[in-house]
């Protein structure tokens, strides 16, 4: 076993100089973000005690604070394996004041609900709940924290880089003398990903060190900086266009944005980008752009890979609802897997602030009367069904205001049915639609505009709509079939059988309005029985057997109606089908375990990404429109067919994570793929070289070229990963779009990980070219 060495005890006068060369650290990190001096950050970088609590008897004092980084949070540990504990503000998903989460529910009492804040966290780690010494303390660390947490997330793209960079420079100054000896700037480029040989690194640190010292510092660190950060490919294309006195005038700059980047831009739109992104005033009064600019304007969202105009809500949001996909949960009360994992209103809360529009509720009879949400048959833990409303009311449209679908499996028993739809009725209040809109019986759906803010209630009805307006609705109670996904498939036997009936509550029946929930017996039977109104649940199996053999057909269903699908009962890991093949025959509700990160995960991303992330896309037109012939299968001529060919060149990547950071050694060989999806004759996947150890800046300077057949369902999905020889490569990071979202170019990609979220300062350079194919 390993000796463990103590660093040798400072001298007061060492540990004084220390202290005060962190406070300037802790100045400079705060210049950078823009809060110099700001009264919040500086209450969090001095700290203080709280309470964390993790049951009713687990109530501990903590010291946290902001270490001197400005984006990491330090908190004492008492176990003696870990003295000191950190996480990364950017860990953080977000700061809820007040009694908000599980465990501070169950284990405060409600007088000290002022008092309390939780962090939630990215994935899966569990929220940090906390207890301030009274209301104002609390409210200076949740306000503080947003603050911070919001300022580096408004960071530019080279802020962020930049940041990340000095602070791996911090970390490789062993002996903190503000000085980089030969042997930090070695740890320094293991720390950044980059494996150089020892003559490489003696090289640079010679050109650096000009004072001879053997440590660079101050001008010469800066001089480091500026060779390590070069990017030769912008040089290439700068210099290609810089025609006015080695700078891009503004008819330059125009020339660069109508020939290379493909867009439809004017005069004005140079002087913008200039009067935008460039750096040096001279340079702006000039109307030039200098390559620090170029390179700025490289990094934001004019040069990104996503068409800026596609990111607010720009489709027409008043067709009738089912004309548009809708980003949907399935069995949403579920953390983990499907058999014995916690069920929690925080899996609710999680996908509906990704913008998740459809939530489903599979409700069972409780202890003391009160309805619970579980998966039946398992082990899984239960939640109450009141709290989960509650939980649904308050973050159903705080990053969509459009309209949220409950779809509700119930098992109840009619008294508990009845206290569900109170507690529907009383907690989501006018929000809830309980009768159909206008005098008269709707002939189809209303639009996400005129349901903004509003819930729909998916569910068994003991009538058909019409009896509303009928004076015929006046049935008490009747017997309904069970609608049950886990009795469909459980470890592939049919756990008992599907006809069992169910007595339906009047008053649950009444608030189910535009989704009746109906067995499915066919196209034909559907068309000539069914509502508009009237919907089926689909077991993948089933939808994908019909997506295959009858495409058409199910087209035109979803003209009129709304299908859900769902996962098989055998996928108890809570793992997902591909949803694609379902979008290409136009299926709205398309439901995916929302927290299993995965491949289809990051394609429901990439086709819910525009639109202003709203959880609705508008269908394609010939997905709606009743003369439509569209098969996804066959493709014959029709609207539907606009060729193109996709040219695409990855040139290199920047500052790609480690993915062992526990080995101190490890350096990535990052390879990149590039994968479409869509209709089957444009599934493709092409793959570049993989780099050996460098994941800082990695060229690959290599052409693919795709044939698109069908681009208004392509989606495009770019992979990064560390090649490995001997096992299956690790993702290293992902994105993904709409092909159609797609600018022309030369483009800057970010990177999220696996569960979807941005790495900072990581990201990919490509050149695109999608053109119509000769």
């Amino acid at each position: 076993m390993s000796c463990l060495h103590k660093r040798p005890k400072r001298t007061k006068s060492q540990e004084e100089a220390l202290q005060e060369q962190l406070r300037k650290v802790a100045q400079e990190n705060g210049k950078r973000l823009g809060l110099e001096g700001d009264a919040d950050l500086q209450f969090l970088l001095i700290g203080g005690e709280l309470v964390k609590i993790r049951s009713s008897s687990w109530k501990k004092n903590r010291f946290y604070k902001l270490q001197e980084d400005c984006r990491t949070l330090w908190h004492e540990s008492k176990k003696t394996f870990r003295r000191n504990q950190t996480f990364s503000i950017d860990d953080i998903e977000s700061v809820r004041k007040g009694r908000q989460s599980e465990g501070l529910k169950k284990h405060t009492d409600p007088s000290v609900e002022e008092q309390c804040f939780s962090i939630i966290f990215k994935g899966r780690k569990k929220n940090l709940d906390l207890m301030a010494v009274n209301a104002e303390e609390a409210n200076r660390w949740v306000s503080s924290l947003e603050k911070v947490k919001r300022t580096i997330g408004n960071l530019s793209h080279q802020q962020k880089s930049e940041h990340w960079i000095i602070n791996c420079m911090r970390k490789a100054d062993k002996n903190e003398d503000n000085k980089m000896t030969l042997k930090e700037l070695k740890h320094f480029l293991r720390q950044i990903n980059v494996e150089v040989d020892d003559t490489y690194a003696e090289e640079i640190f010679k050109k650096c060190d000009k004072s001879n010292s053997g440590s660079l510092e101050g001008a010469e660190i800066k001089h480091f900086y500026d060779l390590l950060t070069h990017r030769e490919e912008i040089d290439v294309i700068y210099n290609k266009y810089a025609q006015t006195q080695g700078q891009m005038s503004l008819r330059d700059l125009l020339n660069f944005l109508l020939n290379e980047q493909r867009e439809q831009a004017t005069a004005e739109d140079a002087s913008k980008l200039i009067e935008k992104y460039e750096v040096d005033e001279t340079a702006k009064q000039k109307k030039h752009m200098t390559k620090d600019g170029f390179l700025m304007y490289l990094h934001h969202e004019e040069g990104s890979i996503l068409n800026p105009a596609h990111i607010p809500v720009y489709q027409d949001m008043s067709q009738p609802l089912n004309h548009y996909y809708i980003s949907s949960s399935h069995n949403t009360y579920l953390m983990e897997d499907q058999l014995k994992g916690p069920s929690s209103t925080e899996a609710y809360i999680k996908a509906l602030t990704k913008s998740c529009r459809c939530v489903e509720l599979d409700c069972w009879d409780g202890a003391n009367g009160e309805p619970v949400i579980y998966h039946g048959y398992t082990i899984t833990s239960k939640v109450l069904f009141r709290d989960v409303i509650k939980a649904i009311k308050d973050y159903a449209f705080k990053t969509s205001d459009y309209p949220v679908i409950l779809s509700l499996e119930n098992h109840c028993s009619v008294e508990q049915q009845k206290l569900m739809a109170h507690y529907l009725i009383s907690i989501l209040g006018d929000a809830l639609v309980t009768k159909p809109f206008g005098d008269t019986m709707p002939t189809n759906f209303p639009s996400p505009e005129e349901l903004k803010g509003k819930f729909l209630i998916k569910g068994k009805r003991l009538n058909k709509l019409d009896a509303i307006f009928n004076n015929n609705n006046i049935i008490e109670e009747g017997t309904v079939s069970e609608e049950d996904e886990a009795a469909d498939c459980e470890n592939g036997q049919k756990a008992k059988p599907k006809k069992s009936k169910i007595k339906l509550a009047k008053q649950l029946s009444d608030i189910v309005i535009y989704c009746k929930s109906v067995h499915f017996s066919g196209f034909e039977h559907a068309k000539d029985s069914h509502g508009f109104y009237e919907m089926s649940s689909f077991k993948e199996s089933k939808a994908f057997n019909l997506a295959e053999t009858s495409a058409t057909a199910y087209i035109h269903h979803n003209m009129d109606k709304l299908s859900r699908i769902y996962p098989a009962g055998s996928r108890t890991n809570s793992s997902n089908y591909n949803p694609v093949p379902m979008w290409n025959v136009g299926c709205q509700i398309v439901a995916l375990n929302f927290q299993t990160p995965s491949k289809e995960m990051h394609l429901n991303q990439g086709r819910f990404l525009t639109n202003g992330t709203c959880g609705y896309i508008l269908k394609p037109e010939f997905q709606r429109s009743l003369s439509s012939q569209f098969d996804p299968n066959t493709l014959t001529q029709g609207p539907w067919m606009k060729r193109k060919t996709f040219y695409i060149m990855v040139i290199s990547g920047q500052q790609l994570p480690k993915i062992n950071k526990d080995k101190h050694k490890s350096i990535v060989d990052p390879l990149v793929r590039v994968e479409i999806y869509g209709v089957p004759a444009d599934n493709a996947s092409k793959e570049t070289h993989h780099i050996e150890n460098n994941g800082f800046n990695p060229m690959w300077n290599e052409n693919f070229q795709f044939d698109i057949h069908v681009p208004e369902l392509a989606m495009l999905r770019f992979v990064v990963e560390d090649y490995d020889t001997t096992s299956p490569n690790d993702l290293i990071g992902q994105y993904c779009l709409p092909l159609t979202s797609v600018q022309n170019g030369y483009r800057h990609v970010p990177l999220l990980t696996k569960r979807g979220d941005v790495i900072c300062s990581a990201g990919l350079f490509v050149h695109l070219m999608l053109l119509d194919a000769q």
